[in-house]
């Protein structure tokens, strides 16, 4: 008996490298993975079919107390029998893959073994399809895939083992040769075969474990790409930001070029293909065109399938990807590659999560933008809105001009208009030149010193480059008016200072006065929210500082800096790029 299990330890090694080979191979591990497929069980069944096939082959023949130990087995004289490995087979394949795929592979094993005879053959046949049906439904119950069910798998292992067993003592003629068998080949087979489940169900479990690795590892790549993408995608779908976001992709993945483009043209096309596949261009490829029509993701094999109208075109293989938001398809996403044979499931994967994130992405700058406009719609009504005693006193005042100084009555007139013109167009942009908003100031001035004559004074010191430069519009005026309403002392004259020059690379406008100041209590939050006081709500602070954040975002800086009787600063640090520059 013990003679027998190195024998067995050989078998059994024989079908472990077979599946050390078979999880090496892509098919057989994407096959572990999607055993719930027709095309997997089917596969599955085939795989451990030939397991116990081989298994039979490879059997050490037994004849009384003899033992003989031959390569392969093509008939077994009636009065013989053969030790083999052939449940092992049949258990794991029921176990991975259920009632339908045990059944099938104990079948094909069952059936190969009635077929090289012996006088167990009947017995072994009917055990091994039973042996099949019974772990397909224990494998459908508890699943062998999990960390904790290697224990599990091996217990049901030997079961069947033993159960093998049992069914050759009941049906196999005469009792007493089935008897001396089962006593023979009975505790090597049930043990080693029981070594060889455990083995093999590392092997599966290992596959599982690495696949989830992978996995895993790709989901941080594609969170990371997301990362590093979203900031350009809160953007929208623009040349601009699919030019970053092309870049970003075509650094971080195995693709040999990264397409996106729009409904009508390319986008960004970075790295091979360049030359043809042009941003600004009309779409080239039939691929991409069905994508964006049919909202589905597409992939590609050769360069045939491709279809791009370049007759020189080097790539070889595609995966087409739809951006979709708000439930539509607006752009595509694709991942080109000189090599077929890189497109494996892995950068599938990775690009379809990609696909997903981006798209997602895509909707909130939908929803952003929507916020923005609410936001601007909201902002141009308060721009809109003049003070009414402002308008009613300057008419009073030019009215008592008329007949007096009908020169400066009419200066003020034009000056009157200028203020709501300004007024008027500030309303409907969301920059001006800091030359129109001086402007405005100017005229908004003019009209206050001839109401309060001698009561302050305003200079300006504008550095010359910036008077072309682009700002929020009110954003000078109402400082200034704020330190005209509320900065006056009985003690002294109220100055107050204008001024716009660089500073490391940066705008700085700066309105300070030298009036009575702010109180501590409110200048923590003045600007950043509405307050009730004796002075004013702080509307004025709070509407100039979110206008700067909605369009600058984090790029900008307000900063208010106050002394008790000495005066106030008001800080803007705005961003010197081509978005508010000119000239």
């Amino acid at each position: 008996m013990l003679e027998l299990l190195p024998l067995m330890l050989e078998r059994v090694g024989i079908l472990v490298i077979l599946a050390l080979l078979l999880s090496r191979m892509k098919s057989f591990r994407q096959v572990v993975q999607n055993e719930h497929s027709v095309k997997g069980k089917f596969l599955l069944i085939l795989i451990f079919g030939a397991f116990g096939i081989v298994s039979n082959y490879t059997g050490v023949h037994i004849y009384q107390d003899s033992i003989m130990s031959q390569t392969w087995h093509f008939n077994v004289d009636s009065n013989n029998a053969i030790a083999n490995t052939r449940i092992m087979g049949v258990a794991i394949g029921g176990l991975l893959g259920g009632p339908f795929v045990g059944f099938g592979v104990g079948l094909i094993a069952g059936l190969h073994r009635l077929t090289l005879g012996g006088f167990t053959a009947f017995a072994c046949a009917f055990s091994t399809i039973l042996a099949g049906v019974v772990t397909g439904f224990l494998g459908k119950k508890y699943g062998i895939q999990k960390n904790n069910s290697l224990l599990r798998a091996v217990i049901i292992g030997i079961l069947m083992e033993c159960i093998q067993m049992g069914i050759i003592l009941i049906v196999a003629k005469p009792f007493d040769a089935a008897l001396h068998l089962v006593q023979l080949i009975a505790f090597p087979m049930i043990a080693i075969n029981g070594f060889g489940t455990l083995i093999f169900i590392l092997i599966i479990q290992n596959i599982l474990q690495e696949e989830e690795k992978t996995r895993a590892l790709q989901t941080n790549k594609a969170l990371f790409i997301a990362q590093q993408t979203l900031p350009h995608f809160r953007q929208g779908l623009t040349t601009h930001s699919s030019s970053e976001v092309s870049r970003i992709i075509f650094r971080l993945t195995n693709a040999d070029a990264i397409s996106i483009t729009d409904h009508e043209q390319v986008l960004a096309h970075i790295g091979a293909g360049s030359n043809h596949h042009k941003p600004l261009q009309s779409l080239s490829t039939r691929l991409t065109k069905k994508a964006l029509e049919q909202g589905d993701i597409f992939i590609a094999n050769s360069k045939e399938e491709i279809q791009c109208s370049h007759e020189n075109c080097p790539l070889q293989a595609a995966i087409v990807l739809p951006l979709k938001a708000s439930n539509r398809t607006v752009g595509s996403l694709k991942l080109y590659y000189r090599d077929s044979n890189k497109l494996d499931i892995v950068e599938q994967e990775l690009a379809d999560g990609l696909s997903k994130l981006f798209s997602t992405q895509l909707e909130l700058a939908e929803v952003e933008l929507q916020r923005r406009l609410l936001k601007d719609a909201e902002i141009k009504a308060l721009q809109a809105q003049v003070h009414p005693h402002f308008l009613f006193n300057s008419i009073n005042t030019i009215s008592s001009l008329i007949r007096t100084d009908s020169d400066k009555a009419r200066k003020l007139l034009i000056h009157l208009s200028t203020f709501f013109r300004n007024n008027l167009q500030g309303a409907r942009q969301t920059l001006v030149p800091l030359e129109k908003e001086l402007e405005h100031v100017e005229a908004y001035l003019t009209l206050e010193q001839t109401r309060f004559p001698n009561k302050f004074t305003v200079d300006f010191d504008i550095e010359p480059s910036l008077r072309n430069a682009m700002i929020p519009p009110f954003t000078l005026q109402p400082l200034v008016e704020n330190s005209i309403r509320h900065a006056f002392s009985k003690e002294k004259k109220l100055n107050v200072v204008v001024s716009a020059y660089k500073n490391k690379g940066k705008m700085i406008l700066l309105t300070e006065d030298n009036g009575k100041g702010i109180p501590t209590a409110l200048l923590k939050t003045i600007g950043n929210e509405t307050v009730q006081s004796k002075e004013g709500t702080g509307t004025a602070l709070w509407n100039i500082k979110k206008r700067i954040e909605e369009i600058y975002g984090q790029k900008e800086n307000f900063q208010i800096d106050s002394d008790l009787g000495l005066g106030t600063k008001v800080y803007i640090t705005l961003p010197l790029t081509e978005e508010n520059l000119e000239g």
